[in-house]
């Protein structure tokens, strides 16, 4: 029997246990590491969730111990499972693996990827922050225009009670604060629940499929950061990001996302530079040539641009969109820019808490607030750091409403942002068969 540790974020590391290890009585899984996500070390994988061959459940531990839980258990084998980092640092891990005396693997489609019975599209990108949730919504919408049922089933989130939120069901508001859902996942959630639209999350993603299956005539994959989908597609649609050309070929797993796609998205041609666009048509057509190519806008909306105009302003953008995906400004600062906003102020002075170590780890923020909320604790801190800010308006680009889930002294103006497709192929068209 094999020692293995699976180093993760609280996401695809689950995924993998459940699809691949969880009976695999080749291996004995000693721990998981976690990184990327606060506070998820010190934990447990639960023995709810575990199997038979680990009653007591699976230890979580800090990544930074990586090192010395290999060379402690005598481990053989690490399997590397989070997603949209360099490949550089993919590297670094393995050497670091390496050195300590184990191997270092990468679980493939065939290993993780779950067949379902339904007719199943996926939505996954190149990086965070591509315009995934925009081009989710879309797919969601036309196919309710058409009459079938549809489920949405978002990539993992699980920041609290693994096992109380083994499988997890949204079809109205009340049901994400019965969840007690974080900001980063409100704001994937209740756009669909808006529409109406059937949202399953969780971390047993064989349970939550069949569950799924019950209430639906189509599956919809809604991916998470740049990870593969954790279901065989029947069609897969990745979306790529122009105002990051090459990305699609240098972080890791968005390059499978791209060499697998059926469908490719160009998001964002209404403020992208030829030339930037030039580069991804040209590593389609070197990479992935037979794939449907959708040229698209990401169109921003606002229900009273001109209260931009000429204030001083604080904008607000998607957490994960700043961090993982590296993006300096997103939806609220385009809008701000549109609508001519006197300032855009740096926010760095008024943090306070965690989110003030968000930006001493992610130094290329300085005009935007990322809207972290991964706790109560957290959440607060925003809200403090947002009643610091010393600004006339702030402008939202988070696909929730802000207002609803925090308390500030401060006017927030939403923005939203949709996707519009140019010409054609367009998505109408993808889905004519399903």
């Amino acid at each position: 029997m094999k020692k293995a540790i699976i180093m993760g974020a609280a996401g695809r590391d689950f995924h993998n246990f459940n699809v691949y290890l969880r009976d695999n009585k080749s291996y004995e899984v000693i721990a998981f590491t976690a990184t990327q996500i606060p506070d998820i070390e010190g934990r447990k994988y639960p023995p709810e969730l575990s199997g038979k061959l680990y009653p007591s459940g699976i230890p979580i531990y800090s990544e930074d111990r990586l090192t010395e839980l290999i060379k402690e258990n005598s481990v053989n084998e690490v399997f590397f499972s989070y997603s949209d980092v360099p490949y550089e640092y993919v590297m670094h891990k393995a050497s670091q693996v390496q050195a300590a005396g184990a191997s270092f693997s990468l679980l493939g489609p065939r290993e993780t990827m779950i067949k379902s019975k339904r007719p199943l599209i996926s939505v996954c990108a190149v990086r965070t922050g591509c315009g995934k949730s925009q081009t989710s919504r879309k797919i969601a919408k036309l196919l309710k225009e058409k009459g079938e049922k549809v489920a949405v089933i978002r990539h993992p989130m699980p920041y609290g009670d693994l096992a109380k939120q083994a499988v997890q069901r949204f079809a109205t508001y009340e049901d994400m604060i019965k969840h007690d859902c974080t900001i980063e996942e409100m704001e994937e959630y209740e756009p669909h629940i808006k529409e109406g639209i059937l949202v399953y999350a969780g971390v047993d993603y064989g349970e939550i499929l069949k569950r799924a299956e019950e209430e639906a005539d189509v599956i919809l994959w809604d991916g998470g950061n740049n990870d593969i989908p954790f279901y065989l597609p029947d069609t897969a649609i990745v979306i790529v990001d122009p105002h990051r050309p090459g990305h699609e070929l240098l972080y890791y797993p968005g390059e499978t996302n791209f060499r697998l796609a059926d469908v490719i998205v160009i998001n964002k041609m209404d403020t992208a530079k030829k030339e930037n666009v030039d580069i991804i048509l040209t590593n389609i057509k070197k990479y992935n040539p037979n794939a449907k190519i959708i040229k698209a806008n990401s169109v921003i909306k606002v229900k009273k641009p001109q209260e931009i105009s000429g204030k001083k302003v604080l904008v607000i953008e998607d957490g994960p969109t700043l961090t993982h995906g590296e993006m300096k400004y997103g939806a609220g600062i385009v809008a701000a820019e549109k609508y001519g906003a006197a300032d855009i102020i740096d926010p760095r002075p008024f943090a306070v808490g965690s989110i003030k170590t968000t930006y001493q780890k992610y130094s290329h923020l300085d005009r935007v607030l990322p809207a972290m909320g991964y706790g109560k604790k957290q959440i607060e801190e925003l809200a403090q750091t947002i009643d610091n800010s010393q600004c006339d308006l702030v402008v939202s680009g988070t696909p929730i409403d802000l207002g609803k889930l925090i308390e500030t002294n401060k006017k927030i103006l939403n923005v939203s942002y949709d996707l519009e497709e140019i010409g054609s192929p367009n998505l109408k068209e993808i889905l004519k068969n399903y």
